[in-house]
């Protein structure tokens, strides 16, 4: 992989020389004993955590659990689009990022498998995983979700799996004030990620048939792909798009 220009990965304290080693490579950059003047993934003994620009954001599922206890799942858009009768039920989230949404899908009981392409976001989000399921509170939820890194359209459909559920969540177009978009937005933006092709995406995800297909949109956001969804669930500021398929006879 051609190393980032913008990119260094820094030994923290508590790093292993190593895992940094073969981190750096992954995500095409190089190792330095200082964060970089742009971008720095930082690792030390307790994780990994993305600095730069005066902002450092590191993974943490421990920040949703106010959302998935003392009754509030259930209000959660997201639970409510996707409920199902199924006590087992799969889904796939074809674009993870840091797998916020999948967490909510977890919480409500689905065994969810995340897609994510780019290696930096793919690393946290392992990372973020790895020490979730050593949480207490959070462990069960976590076991539910598994990453697999690299594109959905390619790899999706080679797994011979058919989801009760394809969550789609392309990169809004950036449309907020620089200084209401959180850490998280701010540093993420920054990296250089491939552009979401947005036809072959939900193509894929209506080749795989599953029952439905969940599209997360602006709330005056295009349809994706300009396909008209069989119906939408709104909110505030986003919508959720609902795909049904058929189930297939054969």
């Amino acid at each position: 992989m051609t190393e980032s220009k913008n990119l260094v990965v820094c030994m923290g304290k508590g790093a292993q020389r190593d895992a940094a080693a073969a981190l750096a490579r992954r995500v095409g950059a190089s190792l330095s004993d200082k964060p970089g003047p742009q971008l720095t993934l930082m690792v030390d003994g307790s994780g990994i955590s993305l600095m730069g620009y005066g902002l450092s954001y590191r993974g943490d599922f421990e920040q949703m659990l106010h959302r998935v206890t003392k009754g509030r799942l259930q209000h959660e858009m997201l639970v409510h689009v996707s409920k199902t009768d199924d006590p087992h039920p799969t889904a796939v989230d074809a674009t993870a990022g840091m797998g916020e949404d999948a967490f909510l899908l977890a919480a409500s009981g689905y065994s969810v498998t995340l897609f994510e392409q780019n290696p930096v976001i793919a690393a946290l989000l392992k990372d973020a995983l790895r020490r979730a399921k050593k949480h207490p509170d959070l462990k069960e939820i976590a076991q539910r979700m598994q990453l697999v890194e690299g594109n959905s359209i390619e790899l999706l459909p080679t797994l011979g799996i058919v989801p009760d559920l394809i969550y789609l969540d392309p990169m809004f177009p950036a449309r907020q004030k620089s200084g209401l978009i959180n850490k998280k937005l701010q540093l993420i933006q920054k990296l250089e990620h491939p552009c979401v092709e947005e036809e072959a995406l939900l193509n894929m995800a209506i080749g795989i048939h599953p029952p439905k297909i969940i599209i997360k949109r602006p709330l005056k956001g295009a349809n994706l792909a300009g396909r008209t969804p069989s119906y939408s669930v709104r909110g505030k500021a986003i919508r959720y798009d609902c795909i049904t398929l058929p189930r297939n006879s054969s």
